[in-house]
């Protein structure tokens, strides 16, 4: 099989993972089992695999439907970090940001221009010119440079290159450089990259207890939660990457130490591009009383956000309340010049960032104050943790939790993914150069190859197989044009997507890019992908009828004021539609999948 093969995420691939992983016995074991498949466990698996390890990762729901798909989507440094004098985490987080620029991930981290607006002209030109001045300046540092240098803009200049700034209150700006990606799509290329370097791989497949020889952990019981069966899979290492489910793994690994996480919860909305006026690739930057607020552009619309609250809700129920959605419009409203109404929204997406706690409980400190430096601890022998971060420095987490968790057993095998691309990156610029060939020969405008040049890189000849050998795969969607038919039969075959769901939300982002929430697209994606997962008719009105439920939830969730209440409204849906998924599996056994719920 070759390297190519072996990344491909197809039904039949994930059975014979699973097998892999069921063969990973006492006297056989996995070198490492990771545990969580977001973007630090995804990291973590991409890192072993390529020092040569066996390795096996599990993730109980789809890759990234945590924390890792729901982020303000940008690989940056972290200027606010400045200010809290937090110098080192900044350099680090530059200098990952410009490799997956420009050697890594050209393919799927991209740069994008902020302008930073001033209110009070000598001062904040002073106090955020110099901070960014010496953000560019610790890009510079024993590298070349992957963006351009930074430059203040007069009011004048500030509104041509920013014309939706409201001009009355604005008196100048600061334009620099940082970087964007999808969030979701980002880490289900890390875990094809493992997968293409012989890690064994699996999601839906949850842990339900972890196994010990005396004190030390040795692996873990898990459950595949599309069969309900039940197995063990031994490893030498173990490492958790559970980010704000990590308390509830280490109880259950019986650990009497561990990392503590905050919860906090960050909101984001979309808006029509046309709402806010702005050079192209421009977006903007600005503090709030509680966070930062950023309005990205993001293909045809805008993303804004953020709120940082703390959640202390069931992690599964994120949901955003018309209290986060009225905060955000109304700290946007505040420096644009046209404002921008509730109507306006077409999409709102909600994420927990799991943050270390580094005070004690019961001592007064907000969640916006809290280090993004990451931790690794031994939580028990041979059961590794690793918690904290963000997510520009995540290839650094990775290669300090790998090798933490091999200094007793293989000390000697270091990282090499300062220097291995993610998939899909090595053919990348030869594509980005035969891009008016693509445009001739599949009758597509620029905007779009652009756009699935930036989804896939150079896989982007294993979608366009798919076309030459059915030019019908070659058609938008009827209710979502941004996206190919091949697109979604694309995720099933070779992505892992195993759901409707995970098509609209992950593989796609329809769930939040459509005012309709995905909801209209629904019935045309399952006849696609029902074929392919070997649905029945039960079992693919289930999975619109699940899906049609969660969309409900969230837009009523969106109207009322707390987050209790937000919960309570998307965990009934939840329930509600695993439930009615299980009535109309054909391949699943039902009371497992209910009971993992």
């Amino acid at each position: 099989m070759s390297t190519q093969q072996r990344s491909v995420l197809s039904p039949a691939a994930r059975t014979e993972h699973l097998g892999r992983l069921r063969a990973a016995t006492a006297e056989a074991p996995l070198d490492v089992l990771v545990v969580g498949g977001g973007v630090n466990g995804a990291g973590a698996a991409f890192d072993a695999a390529t020092r040569g390890l066996n390795v096996g990762l599990v993730e109980s729901e789809d890759w990234a439907s945590g924390t890792s798909s729901r982020s303000s989507k940008l690989m940056h440094g972290g200027l606010r970090y400045l200010q809290m004098l937090d110098f080192t985490l900044v350099a680090e987080a530059l200098r990952e940001r410009d490799l997956l620029l420009t050697r890594t991930a050209p393919h799927l981290v991209k740069p994008v221009k902020f302008v930073f607006p001033f209110f009070r002209k000598v001062i904040d030109r002073g106090f955020i010119g110099s901070g960014v001045a010496l953000y560019d300046a610790m890009q510079s540092l024993g590298r070349k440079r992957a963006v351009p240098f930074h430059r203040h803009l007069l009011h004048r200049k500030m509104l041509e290159v920013f014309p939706g700034l409201d001009g009355d209150k604005a008196v100048g700006a600061l334009e620099y450089y940082d970087a964007q990606m999808d969030d979701a799509r980002f880490v289900m290329m890390l875990v094809r990259s493992a997968a293409q370097h012989d890690a064994a791989v699996a999601s839906r497949t949850r842990v339900i207890d972890y196994l010990h020889e005396g004190e030390r952990v040795v692996g873990a019981r898990v459950r595949d939660e599309e069969s309900g069966d039940q197995f063990d899979i031994h490893a030498r290492a173990t490492i958790l990457a559970g980010g704000v489910w990590t308390q509830d793994q280490q109880d259950l690994a019986g650990a009497e130490m561990g990392l503590e996480v905050l919860a906090s919860k960050g909101i984001h909305i979309v808006v029509p591009r046309e709402k806010i006026a702005a050079a192209p690739d421009t977006g903007i930057i600005t503090q709030t009383e509680k966070s930062v607020l950023f309005l990205i552009p993001w293909d045809e619309y805008w993303v804004i956000g953020t709120t940082d609250t703390p959640w202390e809700q069931d992690p599964r129920d994120v949901a955003a309340t018309g209290a986060d959605i009225d905060y955000v419009l109304d700290h946007a409203n505040a420096v644009l010049h046209e404002p921008l109404t509730r109507e306006d929204v077409i999409g709102v997406y909600a994420g927990l960032r799991p943050l270390l706690q580094p005070v004690r409980k019961g001592s007064d400190s907000g969640s916006a104050k809290v280090s993004r430096e990451h931790t690794v601890m031994e939580v028990e022998p041979g059961l590794s943790a690793i918690a904290g971060g963000k997510y520009t420095t995540y290839r650094v987490m990775a290669e300090d939790v790998v090798d933490f968790a091999l200094k007793d057993i293989d000390p000697a095998r270091r990282s090499l993914t300062r220097a291995i691309p993610v998939i899909g990156a090595q053919g990348y610029p030869a594509l980005v150069k035969d891009k008016q060939r693509l445009m001739r020969e599949y009758g597509f405008d620029e905007v779009r190859v652009d756009r699935l040049l930036f989804r896939y890189g150079d896989l982007l000849t294993d979608v366009l197989a798919l076309v030459a050998e059915d030019p019908n795969l070659g058609l938008p969607l009827e209710h979502a044009p941004r996206y190919l038919r091949a697109e979604v039969l694309y995720a099933v075959r070779a992505e892992g997507a195993l759901h409707l769901a995970d098509v609209l939300e992950r593989r796609t982002r329809l769930d939040y890019e459509t005012r309709h929430r995905g909801v209209d697209a629904a019935e045309e994606i399952a006849a696609l992908i029902g074929p392919e997962l070997g649905w029945d008719e039960q079992t693919t009105r289930a999975e619109i009828e699940a899906y049609r439920a969660k969309v409900a939830a969230r837009l009523e969730a969106e109207t009322v004021q707390t987050d209790e209440q937000a919960a309570q409204l998307l965990g009934a849906a939840l329930d509600t539609g695993a439930e009615t998924q299980n009535a109309g599996a054909t391949t699943t056994d039902a009371d497992a999948t209910k009971e993992s719920r």
